[in-house]
């Protein structure tokens, strides 16, 4: 449970911060998930909307905004010193968007992303939260999760144990029209210091320059990439 801060006005953005971070929302969604009156939900959404800590797309509905990545990325967190050194040259190599993603319970939370400076691309926005029920970063979140997280989640999800199995086996995942119809990815498992997968990295974009077995093209930088991302962790 969150713990009030006594300022008011505060802790209602934050519970409007949260409550978009948890599942991007529409206004009367907001208004449903933290028991606001409509008029201050609203105001609360557009002013952090101003300062970039929400951002909102042509249907209403507010997401995480670019500013929360930006100072997320000024924390002392290890794994983000990484991906700043290591995703930048993992762009350069294969061309296409690049991210890193923390699993927090059954979902995915994207916490570092860089885009191609042409082109199509796949843009997943930092703190963009996802489920775990498809795309190639979700089989590698889950296939070395604890087995009840598995079977809870597996009940969903568009691939199966046999799946999860065989991404245990080779050491990376792909997808193709899994998350967004038309988009692919490669996925590869990063391990802290004591072995414990803590994230995944990932190449996304658009399936007609992927391919729908984008690991026979990219697997090899993806391991490549873990690997670099372990070392400096």
């Amino acid at each position: 449970m969150r713990q009030p801060s006594g300022i008011g006005v505060l802790d209602k953005a934050m519970a409007v911060l949260h409550a978009v971070a948890e599942h991007p929302s529409g206004l009367n969604e907001l208004v449903a998930r933290t028991g606001l009156p409509r008029a201050t939900a609203h105001r609360l959404a557009v002013g952090l909307e101003a300062h970039r800590l929400l951002a909102r797309d042509n249907n209403g509905v507010w997401r995480p905004g670019p500013a929360l990545g930006e100072l997320a990325i000024s924390a002392n967190d290890s794994l983000l010193d990484a991906a700043a050194a290591v995703l930048p040259r993992l762009r350069e190599i294969t061309g296409e968007s690049v991210q890193l993603y923390r699993r927090d319970g059954n979902a995915r939370i994207c916490v570092a992303a860089l885009e191609p400076p042409v082109g199509l691309r796949d843009t997943v926005p930092i703190g963009a939260r996802l489920p775990l029920t498809a795309g190639s970063a979700a089989k590698i979140l889950l296939a070395w999760a604890d087995s009840d997280l598995q079977h809870a989640v597996i009940a969903d999800a568009v691939f199966g144990e046999r799946a999860l199995a065989e991404v245990r086996k080779r050491g990376w995942a792909q997808s193709a029209a899994e998350r967004a119809a038309g988009v692919a990815s490669v996925s590869a498992p990063v391990r802290s210091a004591a072995g414990h997968v803590v994230a995944a990295v990932s190449v996304s974009g658009p399936i007609d320059r992927m391919g729908r077995r984008p690991g026979a093209r990219w697997a090899a930088d993806l391991v490549a990439a873990a690997e670099a991302l372990h070392k400096r962790l």
